[in-house]
């Protein structure tokens, strides 16, 4: 016997539809960035600093940012409809995009500390009140 447990919607659902907003405004953004970085006229970036030169292809950052800004749509897509694992790969996307922000505190506090909250209550939502997203599609499907 099979039992069947009815999940509520509550207001935290719309923090996980905000999750997944983002996700695809973000991936939106990197696939358009990557595109202009593969077919722009200079493929070589120079830095200096203290007195190192550094190369950077400035077409494999945009290669990057097409594969992850495909991605973010993709699990954002899915995010929407509540499917599992896009809970989980979001949730990993958006720990990852946490993790960045604290590495640049130092350069941009406060952006970083306002990206950081904005990270962990979207893992809380995701992680806590990601199912109903699927309770939310089923109620509007209706």
């Amino acid at each position: 016997m099979t039992e069947m447990r009815e999940t509520t919607v509550t207001g935290w659902t719309g923090w996980a539809v905000f999750a997944s907003i983002m996700m695809l405004i973000a991936g939106v953004f990197d696939v358009v960035f990557g595109l202009f970085a593969i077919i722009g006229p200079d493929s070589a970036y120079f830095v200096s600093t203290e007195g190192s030169l550094f190369l950077l292809d400035v077409s494999g950052w945009g290669w990057w940012h097409v594969i992850s800004g495909i991605t973010l749509l993709v699990v954002a897509l899915a995010l929407m409809q509540g499917a599992t694992w896009a809970r989980v790969v979001a949730i990993i996307l958006v720990a990852l995009n946490a993790l960045t922000q604290i590495t640049l505190l130092p350069v941009q506090p406060w952006w970083s500390l306002i990206l950081l909250a904005l990270d962990v209550f979207v893992i809380y939502a995701l992680t806590v009140h990601g199912r109903e997203l699927k309770a939310a599609q089923g109620m509007s499907g209706m």
